[in-house]
């Protein structure tokens, strides 16, 4: 089933072919969920799913890959295969995707001279050993062995990036090398100045974009005069950022632009067909005119198939459109996943001050002044700088310089406030008394820039810690990476025990459990600041299935169901609840662990639809 090119199409096997595709990543989506979301790809009519290859989640740490579980990229392409479906395979190294970093691995940033995304010696020698582990483990799948992939990204969006005509040849050819003997492609945005840093003369360019398809499509005709005509990355919505609205694009205009694509006669690659979420600390950012947006944990991206598996009325749409113009879709449309109860979550088992854990979630180290993450061998998390102050002092007002991203200010244990890296002249006044004062600052990394020229994006402190013009010397760091909790040390506060009856009694949600909940936790006077709150769920005999947790009340953190990372929740929204899908969740008791940097809630909500938030249109002219 080789895929070759003619002068305006594609042939498959010698035959005229159009690719209908969608795009999903196996990183975003729970594997025993695999199946269930490609099933639904297919159903809507696609014959080609694509999917990024993300370096970071495989090689966290320089020369150790790992390509299990989660990570088994082969066995997604061989199980898409087996489901009928062609696969693209984009595999980088860089790949945007609003993934942390956009898929490059924070280790990078510790290499004396290494700079991204061009022909640097020390880079390329990353790239290479990277291409060396992940491409055997894939020419076994190409289209002329027998498997699915029938084409393959070189490098991503480059023309947004640079121009580095020989980093894209070396790319090239390091995979013809390795033996990737199906169609190679670039993918850039349909304007000249795009096409023009990211094509390879005698390689199929293609371009991403998401509207006025007759403009994008005469762009990529004036740099290809011939060859298909290839929409890589049809945006038909858009990614979320905290504090900003949920994306959505109505599903009638969608299908519109997808029509006229089709129509046109180009192939076209929904992106995305299935978002799925940002688990753990894995969300990018992005930094537009200085402004750092980090990205939400939902990656719905108001796709046709949604995070929790849902087929909304844009599915509809287009399984419409693409019957009109590839016949009749003969797969089923699956039915709805099933969900669990809702209910209030209110017994809470335990609670631990983050600060009395700090033994068990990372060892310190001494050094003369802050250094960031990367120095010390941490890619995600948190981190805590620690230093004594002398005194006495006065209203004086404390400076980070170089934070990346947020910290909390802490003088002997007590919050003074918080400082960000989108207010670099932010300060916290303080005074420290005579005998001296400890100072912490807990820093959260809230993703790496996944796009643009600020990808080289170090966290932590890069540079100093002021007193007013004075540099602040002699640190204690502590990494905090948090991916896997340890055993924390819980107690139970007698709020915590009083209240767990009465919470059991009302578990669903109606207006008498309610008023029981609130009333069995009105006297937890919870104290601020950051701390782990464990909590226990008991399904009983219902057996598991998706859900999705909501948090009122509650400020910023993490959460983690069954010892897993579910992500990230802010009350700066907009998205409301975190995506926990069935298979993390087990028969009978379920513990989830909240870290909450601020001042938490009483209780936790299980709901059985997302809430991603108030809405707004995707932005013009994408």
């Amino acid at each position: 089933m080789k895929l070759t090119t003619t002068g305006d199409g594609f042939l498959r096997d010698g035959r005229p072919h159009r690719i209908v595709s969608a795009a999903i990543h196996y990183f975003r989506v729970h594997p025993q969920l695999w199946r269930d979301r490609l099933e639904r790809l297919r159903a809507m009519g696609v014959n080609t799913v694509e999917t990024y290859v993300a370096w970071n989640v495989h090689e966290r740490e320089r020369g150790r890959f790992d390509f299990s579980g989660w990570n088994d990229v082969a066995g997604f392409v061989a199980l898409a295969g087996e489901l009928g479906l062609d696969v693209i395979v984009r595999p980088g190294p860089y790949i945007c995707a609003e993934w942390e970093s956009g898929g490059l691995p924070a280790w990078l940033l510790t290499e004396p001279g290494l700079r991204l995304r061009r022909s640097e010696p020390v880079y390329l020698a990353a790239v290479d050993a990277w291409f060396d582990a992940l491409l055997p483990r894939l020419t076994p799948l190409l289209a002329e062995a027998g498997g699915p992939i029938v084409a393959m990204a070189v490098e991503n969006e480059y023309g947004s990036y640079g121009n580095d005509a020989g980093y894209l040849r070396h790319l090239h050819d390091g995979l013809l090398r390795r033996g990737v003997t199906c169609l190679l492609f670039t993918a850039d945005g349909a304007e000249d100045w795009f096409q023009l840093g990211g094509r390879i003369p005698g390689v199929l360019a293609t371009g991403t974009f998401g509207s006025r398809p007759q403009e994008a499509l005469a762009c990529l005709r004036r740099h290809q005069p011939s060859g298909p005509l290839v929409c890589m990355e049809y945006w038909h919505a858009w990614f979320d950022s905290w504090g900003e609205p949920h994306r959505v694009r109505e599903a009638a205009e969608s299908a519109r632009v997808l029509d006229e694509l089709l129509t046109a006669g180009a192939s076209v690659n929904l992106y995305m067909g299935h978002g799925g979420t940002n688990f753990g600390w894995w969300n990018g950012a992005n930094c537009y005119d200085g402004r750092y947006l980090p990205i939400a944990t939902s990656y719905d991206y108001d796709a046709p198939v949604g995070e929790g598996g849902e087929l909304s009325p844009k599915f509809h749409a287009f399984r419409e459109v693409i019957e009109r113009h590839t016949g009749p879709v003969t797969h089923p449309v699956p039915p709805a996943p099933s969900r669990l109860a809702p209910r209030r979550i209110g017994r809470r088992t335990g609670r631990a001050a983050l600060f009395d854990c700090l033994d068990l979630l990372g060892e310190p180290v001494e050094r003369l002044e802050p250094e960031p993450m990367e120095a010390l061998g941490q890619s995600t998390g948190l981190i805590l700088y620690r230093t004594r102050l002398r005194g006495p002092l006065d209203k004086v007002e404390l400076r980070v310089d170089g934070l990346a991203d947020r910290a909390q200010v802490f003088l002997d244990g007590q919050e003074l406030g918080t400082l960000h890296r989108n207010e670099p002249l932010g300060a916290v006044p303080l005074g420290v008394p005579a005998a001296g004062a400890r100072l912490d600052l807990l820093v959260e990394s809230q993703g790496r820039v996944n796009y643009g020229p600020d990808t080289a994006d170090r966290k932590g402190i890069t540079g100093g810690v002021l007193l007013e013009r004075q540099y602040q010397f002699g640190w204690e760091i502590r990494p905090l990476p948090l991916d896997l909790l340890p055993e924390l040390p819980f107690a139970a506060s007698p709020s915590d025990t009083s209240g767990a009856d009465a919470v059991d009694a009302v578990d669903a949600v109606d207006a008498v459990g309610a008023d029981a909940v609130e009333a069995a936790s009105a006297d937890a006077s919870d104290a601020a600041g950051p701390s782990f709150h464990r909590f226990e769920l008991d399904l009983g005999e219902e057996p598991p299935a998706d859900g999705f947790l909501a948090l009122p009340g509650w400020t910023k953190g993490m959460v983690w169901l069954n010892g897993f990372a579910l992500g990230r929740y802010w009350e700066v929204g907009p998205q409301r609840t975190l995506y926990a899908p069935a298979p993390l969740w087990r028969a009978g008791r379920n513990e989830i662990t909240v870290l909450e940097l601020h001042g938490p809630g009483r209780w936790l909500e299980l709901c059985d639809a997302a809430d991603l938030g108030p809405t707004d249109p995707a932005p013009e002219g994408f």
